[in-house]
């Protein structure tokens, strides 16, 4: 009977005083998970990720730190230039100078750059960017 009652209720737990986080901003955050989601959905598929083992603490933490700032990072780039990270790491990646040591003179040979790479790359210059 009780469990019939509580039928399509749904509840949230969490671990943050209510002081410092009401019931109805613990909900809104809940919501908002989908983001963090896609950004390990992201992260894994288009980054390329694979798994790497540590096995003391404070390489674990470098590991995730260095996860989660990449994450920050294609996520300001997505969000900047309202293009997929997985379209701009395949627009950017094969853009690389060469320099040539030849007899003490350095050559560099620059990329050629398409118009939707100096795209994204402008719109990253742009001021507060």
């Amino acid at each position: 009977a009780r469990a019939r009652s509580l039928v399509g209720l749904k509840g949230y737990v969490t671990n943050i005083p209510s002081c410092l986080m009401g019931a109805g901003e613990v909900v809104s955050s809940y919501h908002e998970l989908w983001h963090v989601e896609q950004s390990f959905r992201m992260s894994k598929h288009d980054l390329r990720a694979r798994p790497v083992f540590h096995h003391t603490r404070d390489a674990i933490e470098a590991h995730l730190t260095v996860v989660m700032a990449a994450l920050a990072v294609a996520r300001h780039i997505q969000e900047t230039t309202g293009i997929s990270i997985k379209r701009i790491i395949r627009t950017l990646k094969p853009l690389q100078d060469v320099t040539i040591n030849l007899n003490g003179h350095k050559i560099t040979a620059q990329p050629q750059i398409t118009p939707t790479a100096a795209s994204i790359l402008k719109s990253l210059q742009s001021p507060g960017h």
